[in-house]
């Protein structure tokens, strides 16, 4: 007779619930939709300066007009109209080396983050300044600061080469 303990049961219990949640099904069908995965495997078109030739062409399925257009490629490109020359590169490539290098407004959007970044740290800056920090200490007032240095120049601190030294007690002004 098979006999399962407690805990042997809920471990098969748990293994068999987290097997059924782990399939792509039944955690898609919680969201509704199913999402689409790239095949990495497969080659890929990109449009890049520094490696100009694709791994595969732009267009994979043609239309009856582009595969004439194709038959006719390969025969003399004397042949060929300028317009159909440009619906071939078409077919191989979404954009020239021009429309690639063409410059976008993107710096615009940038500058305008960082702008909008700085005015809202100069913001929480200028409210720290009125509401966090306290108030000045009184020792940094202008009558404050000039009592101390007469004090400095009664007591004749550092009379060699320092703060002392620059201040003429006869005149009564600076050297």
């Amino acid at each position: 007779m098979l006999c399962l303990t407690a805990g042997r049961l809920r471990t098969l219990l748990s293994r068999r619930a987290a097997a059924a949640l782990s399939t792509t099904s039944a955690r898609m069908a919680s969201h509704g939709q199913v999402s689409q995965q790239t095949d990495m495997s497969l080659p890929l078109y990109y449009d890049r300066l520094d490696s100009p030739l694709p791994d595969r062409p732009y267009n994979n399925t043609l239309t009856t007009t582009e595969k004439s257009l194709k038959q006719k490629e390969k025969g003399p490109w004397n042949n060929l109209t300028n317009e159909e020359k440009v619906a071939l590169y078409r077919i191989m490539f979404k954009e020239t080396y021009a429309e690639m290098k063409k410059p976008t407004s993107e710096w615009k959007t940038v500058l305008g983050g960082i702008f909008f970044f700085m005015g809202l740290t100069g913001l929480v800056v200028l409210w720290q300044r009125i509401y966090v920090y306290p108030d000045p200490p009184h020792t940094f007032d202008e009558e404050w600061e000039a009592k101390q240095v007469k004090r400095m120049l009664d007591m004749r601190v550092n009379p060699v080469q320092g703060f002392s030294a620059k201040w003429d007690y006869e005149k009564g002004q600076w050297k």
